[in-house]
C-alpha cells in the first residue's frame, strides 16, 4: 500500500512539468493573438480614418474629455450653416449644423420691390409728422396694446401719417386691424419693407449678405429683435422722421423735436446720462450719427447678448461721437420718454388701494401730462399686466385713445 501510494506521488510530480509548460504554452499564445489582433484593429482604424479625412478634407477640432483623454473629431466647414456645440451626458463635445432660418424680411420680391414708391407716395399727402413703427411678428400678434399705441400718435398728431414697417401687417388681415382707424381718416399704412434696397450702399449692407449666406451668426437673442433695431436705423437714414417702439403710448406733439434720443438713466450727483435707448428716435434723413449707428451694429453685432445691438450700441456710439463736430442732436432727460424705470413699471397698471395711492396717482398723472412726450411700457416687463381701471396707465389710455375701446384690456 505504500508502494503503490509512493509509486503515484512520483507519477505526479513527473506530470507537473509537463502540465506548467502547456499552460505556460497557452498563456504565450493568447497574449500573442491578442497583440495581433491589437494590431489589425488599429491599422484598420487608422487606414478608415485616413480615408475619411480624404474624403472629408476638413480641419480637426480637438477637445479635452473630463479625464484629460484627448478626442480628435472631425469638423464640416459651411458658408451655408451654423455649427453648434452640444455637450452630451458624458461631456464630450458634438457637433451639429442647424440651417440658418430663412427670415421673410430677407425677401425681395414684387411687393417689397414697391416699397419706395410707397413710402413717397404715402408721405406725400400733408402729414404734419412722419413717423415709422416696425413689427417683425405675426400679424395676429398685433393685438390691443398695440393698437393704443397706435391710437395715442394720432390722438396727438391728426395730421400725422404713421407707416408700419411689416411684411405680416400687410396683408388682408392687417388692413383689417387698421380699418378702424382708416375709416376715421387717420393716416396709417403697413408695408412691406425691401430690406436689401434700405441697407444697400451702408455698412449694415455686408452684415445682410454675410446673415442671409450663414456666415454670420444671429445668436441666441430673437433674430427679430436685432432686425428692428436696425430696419429703425436704416429707415430713418433713408427718409427721416420719428421712430417709434409699439409699446409707447403717446403724450404730446413730437412736432418741435429734431434730432433727438433720449436717456434711459442718468447719474443721480452729476446728473449726466449713464445710458440712452433707442425706442424713440427722431432724426433728418442721412443724418451722420445715424449712419454711426449702422456702422457700429453692423461691426460689432452680437446675437447673445441682449441689449447689445440696441441702447448699449447707441450709448457707445454716442459717447464716443458726444462734443465732436459735425453731430448736432439732442439728449432728453429720461422724464422725455422713459418716465418711469422698467423694474417700476407696473405700479403704473395698479388700480389704487387707498387714499395716499389715488393722491400718488393724481400726482403721477399730473406730471406725465406736463413733463414727458410719452411713456415707454417696457412690454418685456409689463406684456402680461392688465390695464386696471383708475391706474396711471388706466387714465393715460383713456386720455389718449382715438376708438378707446378694450383699454382696459391692453
Amino acid at each position: 500500500m505504500a508502494a503503490k501510494s509512493f509509486g503515484c506521488r512520483v507519477v505526479n510530480r513527473s506530470k507537473s512539468p509537463v502540465v506548467f509548460m502547456i499552460l505556460f504554452a497557452l498563456l504565450m499564445f493568447s497574449m500573442l493573438a491578442d497583440s495581433i489582433v491589437s494590431k489589425i484593429s488599429l491599422e484598420s482604424a487608422a487606414f478608415n480614418q485616413k480615408r475619411d479625412y480624404q474624403v472629408l478634407q476638413s480641419p480637426k477640432v480637438v477637445r479635452n474629455f473630463k479625464r484629460n483623454v484627448v478626442f480628435p473629431l472631425p469638423l464640416t466647414v459651411s458658408t451655408q450653416n451654423k455649427i453648434i456645440r452640444v455637450d452630451n451626458e458624458h461631456g464630450i463635445g458634438k457637433f451639429r449644423r442647424r440651417r440658418l432660418p430663412e427670415h421673410e424680411v430677407f425677401m425681395s420680391d414684387e411687393l417689397t420691390k414697391k416699397f419706395h414708391g410707397r413710402v413717397l407716395e404715402f408721405f406725400n399727402h400733408g402729414c404734419e409728422v412722419h413717423f415709422f413703427m416696425t413689427w417683425i411678428a405675426k400679424v395676429g400678434s398685433f393685438g390691443r396694446r398695440e393698437i393704443m399705441a397706435v391710437e395715442s400718435v394720432f390722438k396727438a398728431h391728426p395730421n400725422g401719417c404713421l407707416m408700419i414697417l411689416s411684411r405680416t401687417m400687410d396683408s388682408v388681415q392687417g388692413y383689417r386691424i387698421l380699418k378702424p382707424l382708416l375709416d376715421r381718416g387717420f393716416k396709417v399704412l403697413a408695408v412691406a419693407p425691401d430690406f436689401p434696397f434700405l441697407v444697400k450702399n451702408t455698412p449694415a449692407e455686408a452684415w445682410l449678405d454675410d446673415m442671409k449666406s450663414g456666415k454670420k451668426d444671429p445668436g441666441e437673442i430673437p433674430l427679430a429683435q436685432n432686425l428692428s433695431n436696425l430696419l429703425r436705423l436704416a429707415v430713418l437714414y433713408k427718409y427721416g422722421g420719428v421712430y417709434l417702439d409699439t409699446d409707447f403710448i403717446v403724450l404730446r406733439s413730437f412736432k418741435g423735436l429734431k434730432n433727438t434720443i433720449g436717456a434711459q438713466s442718468i447719474d443721480v450727483v452729476s446728473k449726466n446720462w449713464t445710458r440712452l435707448n433707442n425706442a424713440v428716435l427722431v432724426f433728418d434723413m442721412n443724418h451722420p450719427l445715424v449712419l454711426k449707428f449702422i456702422e457700429e451694429f453692423a461691426l460689432t453685432f452680437d446675437g447673445n447678448k441682449w441689449g447689445h445691438n440696441g441702447p448699449y450700441m447707441v450709448s457707445r456710439v454716442v459717447r464716443g461721437v458726444e462734443g465732436r463736430a459735425g453731430y448736432n442732436f439732442t439728449i432728453l432727460p429720461p422724464m422725455a420718454f422713459y418716465p418711469v424705470d422698467w423694474m417700476k413699471i407696473g405700479s403704473l397698471f395698479k388700480l389704487p388701494k387707498d387714499s395716499a395711492e389715488w393722491r400718488w396717482i393724481e400726482a403721477k398723472v399730473w406730471q406725465l401730462k406736463r413733463q414727458t412726450y410719452g411713456v415707454h411700457l417696457w412690454n418685456k416687463q409689463s406684456s402680461k399686466l392688465m390695464v386696471e381701471e383708475g391706474s396711471v396707465m388706466g387714465r393715460l389710455m383713456a386720455e389718449n385713445c382715438v376708438l378707446c375701446k378694450h383699454v382696459y384690456s391692453s
